[in-house]
């Protein structure tokens, strides 16, 4: 048995793709997990995305605690028998999966971007040293966790014809000594990189804060109207909030189109952007290393280039 969980539905929906995968090859089955109110809904619509069972754990639980929600995870294996289980690697997940192999005495690859069966043994392929190599991890026993970060696998066809079993059961954990005093909501701009078909992102080689204007233009003309930034632009000069951030220590992306002006490629900027369909680069420098991942290059000062290809982009699209 494969389980799923993650608390977000789209993250969800897409380990359910990799672990229908490796389900198939098992000769075994799918199950997600629900914990909390018993979203029957919510149940048929992994059901229609390839889970073949949905297990609703119903707790009196009022929000996230990792201690509890471990114990939780560990009836809900106990129960399906899991010996493969995918965790959403989301702030919550991490905390979540590290406690469950502690729980389970069990093996936990973290942020895992491939997943695979070799010889009949589970492997988990993962990003180290800042994208510069890549470990590849092999389980010896079971169960397995494995977290897996968002845009890592794209969602099977959704197929509302599909019948699954749905199991409620409710289930309680010891209370953990430890409180939530309070939960602050993180303020941000709206802005969703992650979830973003067309980003145009801006790095160190823009001057001045208001020019980055000159980005928005291009993004609302392929109307993309998302802008990303590098690390400096956020962390450093503070120019844009950190919702715009791209990389290691931002966010990761995967759109169908990204355009960086301006941004030289340090490997921790790549390592958030690497899995993108078409990659446009813009700078004057050209040994900038943003190029080596690049499909396409302008070689060129972003002043100059910037606006031509904008209006380029206009008489194109009409």
């Amino acid at each position: 048995m494969v389980l799923v969980y993650s608390e977000n539905k789209n993250l969800t929906i897409e380990m359910l793709s990799k672990a229908t995968e490796i389900a198939k090859e098992q000769k075994k089955k799918v199950t997600s997990a629900i914990i909390g109110k018993p979203d029957e809904t919510l149940a048929k619509e992994y059901i229609s995305y390839g889970a073949d069972q949905v297990f609703i754990a119903e707790t009196s639980l009022e929000s996230f605690k990792a201690e509890e929600y471990a114990d939780i995870l560990v009836n809900i294996v106990k129960e399906t028998g899991a010996e493969t289980i995918f965790i959403g690697s989301n702030k919550n997940g991490k905390e979540l999966s590290a406690r469950l192999g502690g729980k389970l005495n069990a093996g936990c690859v973290v942020d895992s971007n491939n997943i695979y069966l070799k010889n009949n043994k589970l492997i988990a392929e993962r990003v180290v040293y800042s994208g510069n190599a890549i470990a590849v991890e092999q389980f010896n026993s079971t169960p397995a966790i494995i977290t897996v970060p968002s845009k890592a696998f794209d969602p099977l066809k959704k197929d509302d014809s599909r019948k699954g079993d749905i199991t409620k059961k409710k289930i309680d954990s010891e209370k953990s000594a430890s409180k939530i005093v309070k939960v602050q909501e993180m303020k941000t701009e709206g802005v969703n990189v992650e979830d973003a078909e067309i980003i145009v992102s801006c790095g160190r080689g823009f001057k001045n804060k208001d020019d980055i204007k000159m980005v928005q233009e291009l993004a609302d003309v392929l109307k993309g109207k998302t802008v990303g930034c590098s690390r400096p632009i956020a962390a450093d000069l503070k120019w844009m909030s950190e919702d715009h951030w791209i990389g290691l220590s931002g966010h990761k992306v995967k759109p169908k189109l990204y355009i960086a002006a301006g941004i030289s490629g340090q490997i921790q900027h790549i390592a958030g952007m690497r899995d993108s369909g078409i990659i446009v680069a813009i700078n004057k420098d050209p040994e900038a290393l943003i190029f080596k991942s690049a499909d396409y290059g302008i070689v060129g000062d972003l002043y100059e280039v910037l606006p031509k290809f904008t209006n380029a982009v206009k008489e194109k699209m009409g």
